[in-house]
């Protein structure tokens, strides 16, 4: 399961064109990309991340009523983290070549 995680900018940086951002979860951080967000992303501001993408702002209280949500169910919090550092990824398809000629 992956959830969107709500966490608070601490940090904003440029790479390549693209916006990245450090993203604090309640004491764990992570760096997230906030292309999604460009216009919105602040330091201070609340995001809901999912697997490392900032995709919607969020409001302080309810980033915190949610954030104290999952701590409740033990380590949610981390596993989820944890399961966004290193998605499971499909297998890559490999393109048709073709029939094969002798």
């Amino acid at each position: 399961m992956c959830l969107g995680i709500p966490g608070r900018i601490v940090a904003t940086t440029d790479v390549a064109g693209l916006l990245m951002g450090t993203v604090d979860f309640g004491g764990i951080t992570r760096e997230v990309c906030l292309a999604y967000v460009a216009d919105d992303a602040a330091i201070g501001a609340y995001v809901i991340v999912h697997v490392g993408f900032a995709i919607s702002l969020v409001d302080e209280a309810e980033a915190h009523r949610t954030l104290e949500l999952l701590r409740s169910l033990g380590d949610v919090l981390q596993d989820e983290l944890a399961a966004q550092d290193d998605p499971v990824r499909p297998p890559r398809h490999e393109p048709s070549r073709g029939p094969a000629t002798t």
